[in-house]
């Protein structure tokens, strides 16, 4: 059966992935960023789940995936963190100002990581080149001298370069074929009940989905004057969680 991995921003997410028997979860914070970094006591709860894998994102804030050396830094001592809470694996994400891979940074970071899983986040679907960004990605490893299958990135998450992994679907193709089984390909972005087996017959190693519902928030005074964080169209008055139903969907789906 095809690898799964739950996008979980919160506990409540982390219980759904391993009731589901989904394979990994992606621990993040900040949805609405497009997912970084989870706090400390978000990562040692969900490393204290059994029968599930996990990978931390290593992500420092929101926006481009330009980073700078404190930065790196930062991300190397979350590694660290990660590594040291008994985390499986690691997600990060670094681009040139010119829409490629950063080779020499991802190297350094991969090499940090030591026997920990990487994952290559959706800033792979910001590049330029695909094809070329893959190979890239594949020549990590070779920068570290690793002889093992997977000697750096392990695996790479993408849409196929589109919003949706749905609308991707032929870079899908394109980048298994091109991967080889060098490097994994986990199709991501708008996975669900009724793309994921579709999805799933491109090759790809993985499915990644947030399974995500929305609902009212319970606040019953609303200040009508006040925007957290300056923004009127963040909405602060919905939450979003993983709903075991839509995971449950998903993997009936996948079921040979």
């Amino acid at each position: 059966m095809i690898t799964t991995e739950l996008c979980a921003y919160t506990r409540a997410a982390c219980d759904v992935a391993r009731r589901c028997g989904v394979s990994r979860i992606e621990l993040c914070s900040a949805p609405l960023e497009g997912g970084t970094t989870p706090s400390a006591a978000l990562l040692r709860y969900a490393r204290s789940l059994g029968g599930v894998r996990l990978s931390v994102m290593i992500r420092p804030r929101g926006g481009d995936f330009l980073y700078t050396d404190d930065e790196v830094e930062l991300m190397a001592a979350e590694i660290r963190f990660a590594r040291e809470c008994g985390a499986d694996g690691v997600v990060l994400g670094l681009l040139t100002a010119d829409g490629e891979v950063d080779v020499e940074r991802t190297t350094c970071l991969v090499r940090e990581a030591g026997p920990l899983e990487v994952t290559f986040h959706r800033a792979f679907d910001m590049v330029r080149d695909p094809q070329r960004a893959l190979e890239a990605l594949i020549a990590c490893g070779s920068k570290l001298k690793v002889i093992s299958r997977y000697g750096g990135c392990r695996r790479v998450l993408t849409s196929g370069g589109r919003n949706t992994a749905l609308e991707g679907i032929e870079q899908l193709r394109a980048l298994v074929a091109r991967a080889a089984g060098r490097i994994e390909v986990m199709a991501g972005s708008g996975v669900n009940a009724s793309n994921a087996r579709l999805l799933a017959a491109t090759g790809v190693d993985a499915l990644h989905f947030s399974a995500r519902r929305s609902r009212e928030s319970a606040m019953r005074y609303r200040n009508p004057a006040v925007s957290m964080g300056g923004c009127a169209e963040v909405p602060e008055y919905v939450v979003t969680d993983a709903d075991e139903e839509l995971v449950r969907q998903i993997l009936t789906q996948l079921e040979p």
